[in-house]
């Protein structure tokens, strides 16, 4: 910063002014800083000193300030001058932090393996990173992740049709990517790898004949869309490990075994526990698991079981309080007798247990009962014999049972008299016989196993089942991962592939953080951590600073929430992001 005196014919007026590189003319252009006043002006308010000694020493203050804080800094904003058109400003930065964990996990390496066994030209780092980034914080279709990677603080260096080359080479070398980041997340920390969560799920395309991986099956969505079937491994702590795809009309049974094969060979592990739902707990399933220092916990439909073993699972004696150590057995039909019975046990789990054995495979059966299971059961229930109600009496056309769980399984239809012949027209009712089934069940929650463990310790592994239902809503809710539009089989592997990679970074982020904060909380928040870039002077953070944004940083060592990142800083930033 210097002085600038300009003179007109009755005074002088003294301004400061800085030079600032321009890139449009590619040269140094002045722009005043602050206006100090006329000659005149300045003497009355120093009491007659020197306006011009005073100015030089000012600007020599100014000078040093900014030097020593190079926080501080003087924007050349003019409410007269329009801005440059065509010009981005907005940037986001919220990729920052899972660009830090994207390197911990080594995955530039893992792209860098994969491109020097291809010929490509196209930067598979630059493509593959942009992919996951997008997929977390603005999910959207290829060419949408193509168009808004543009406003990422680093712009990438790759056109739309690398994207989509890079996605069959992604695809070629999934089963790759998975190991060798499974190894590299070692380094970042142990993995839970002794106890595995498996479960299926499947997502709907937006077309209408069926080809390739694209198959006609049913659809926990009711979709009348081709799908697809995709089976994910988490581990114990939360964290994927490992995914499969199938076609639509795949039974989900049969693809437990292939993955975990996978895994046993790929990622080197022996011995491990396998938790699954009713669904995938068929007898080969549980027989696979059984041998070879493996283990099972799977749940068991109580509605289910041999006659002989649902008796006992329901009889009301005979159940242990868990946590209790002693060997007091209670009866679940006495635990609401009084008040002090109903305080003290509404938050407690009974369970009992037995050893079986069937086609011949020996396993332990526990059987658990709360009552607040009990009364969520009878409170979800009753809702829908409410909608069943009202179905009957407003749109009695619609009745159609569906599923198992559909609230029109409580409603019954007549089509006959009394007197056995045919009715004029069918009658429908609430079916308090279907109604009274169910309720014997209310309450109780099954499992077997094959481990010896006590019976709350499994009942505790098996109830994190729920994180891997969170996975997959994370997948279809938070990072869209459906419908898809993709055709070709190896896209849409290579589509999956970046969803369990977003998927991963997205956990490892949560993982990180100290305070448990929801998925839409931490999202929207590195959605909305934008800059306003300021030509070679630095970004000024435009979101709003809160606990989370403040966690995140001290989490991940770096700061951009100053009023002013300088361009020097935020350059830092990158490297260190990219350690």
């Amino acid at each position: 910063m210097r002085l600038k005196v300009t003179k007109s014919k009755n005074s002088a007026s003294l301004y400061i002014i800085k030079s600032i590189y321009n890139p449009k003319t590619q040269s140094n252009t002045s722009v005043i800083v602050e206006k100090l006043g006329t000659e005149a002006e300045l003497r009355e308010k120093l009491n007659g000193a020197d306006p011009y000694e005073w100015a030089k020493k000012y600007i020599e203050k100014l000078n040093k300030q900014e030097q020593k804080d190079s926080r501080k800094v003087l924007l050349p904003f003019s409410q007269s001058k329009l801005i440059s058109k065509n010009e981005q400003r907005s940037f986001n930065g919220g990729y920052l932090f899972l660009q830090q964990l994207y390197h911990r996990l080594k995955l530039d390496c893992i792209c860098k393996d994969i491109s020097s066994r291809y010929k490509f030209q196209f930067n598979l780092d630059s493509i593959l990173s942009r992919l996951i980034y997008g997929k977390i914080i603005f999910p959207t279709s290829k060419l949408g992740t193509f168009e808004l990677s543009q406003s990422f603080l680093e712009v990438p260096d790759f056109e739309i049709q690398h994207i989509y080359r890079a996605l069959e080479v992604i695809a070629a070398e999934t089963d790759f990517i998975q190991a060798e980041l499974y190894k590299n997340s070692l380094a970042i920390s142990k993995r839970n790898d002794k106890i595995l969560y498996y479960d299926c799920t499947n997502y709907f395309f937006e077309i209408e004949e069926a080809e390739g991986l694209k198959q006609y099956g049913k659809s926990k969505q009711h979709q009348p869309s081709p799908i697809v079937e995709i089976g994910l491994f988490m581990d114990g702590d939360g964290i994927p490990l490992a995914f499969n795809i199938h076609s639509g009309n795949t039974n989900e049974q049969i693809t437990l075994r292939p993955l975990e094969e996978q895994i046993l060979r790929d990622f080197e592990l022996s011995k491990f526990v396998v938790c699954t739902d009713a669904g995938l707990s068929s007898s080969d399933n549980r027989k696979f698991n059984n041998i070879k220092g493996s283990a099972f916990i799977t749940t068991q439909s109580v509605k289910k079981l041999k006659a002989h073993l649902k008796k006992w699972a329901l009889d009301s004696t005979g159940w242990r309080l868990s946590g209790d150590q002693t060997s007091a057995t209670y009866n679940i039909t006495q635990l609401e007798e009084s008040k002090e019975m109903i305080e003290k046990f509404k938050n407690a789990t009974f369970y009992k247990e037995r050893w079986i054995k069937e086609d011949a495979l020996e396993q332990k059966l526990i059987v658990t009962f709360s009552l607040i299971y009990r009364d969520y059961q009878s409170r979800i229930r009753n809702s829908q014999i409410e909608r069943a109600e009202k179905l009957i009496t407003t749109r009695p056309t619609d009745i159609k049972k569906k599923n198992q769980n559909d609230f029109k399984r409580f409603i019954k239809s007549t089509g006959v008299t009394t007197e056995g012949e045919i009715a004029e027209k069918t009658v429908y009712d609430i079916d308090q016989d279907a109604i009274a089934k169910e309720e014997m069940f209310d309450g109780f929650y099954a499992v077997c196993t094959n481990l010896e463990d006590d019976a709350p310790e499994i009942a505790k592994i098996n109830h994190k089942r729920w994180e891997i239902e969170e996975c997959f809503r994370i997948l279809k809710t938070d990072s869209k991962a459906r419908p898809i539009y993709l055709r070709r089989d190896n896209r849409i592997k290579a589509h999956f592939t970046t969803c369990f990679l977003a998927l991963t970074l997205y956990k490892y982020l949560d993982k990180e953080l100290k305070e448990n904060y929801t998925s839409d909380e931490l999202i929207t928040t590195l959605r909305k951590m934008n800059f306003y870039s300021v030509s070679h002077e630095g970004y000024i953070p435009t979101y709003k600073r809160t606990n989370l944004t403040d966690a995140l940083h001290e989490t991940f060592g770096f700061r951009s929430d100053y009023e002013i990142v300088t361009t020097k800083q935020m350059k830092k930033i990158f490297k260190d992001t990219k350690k």
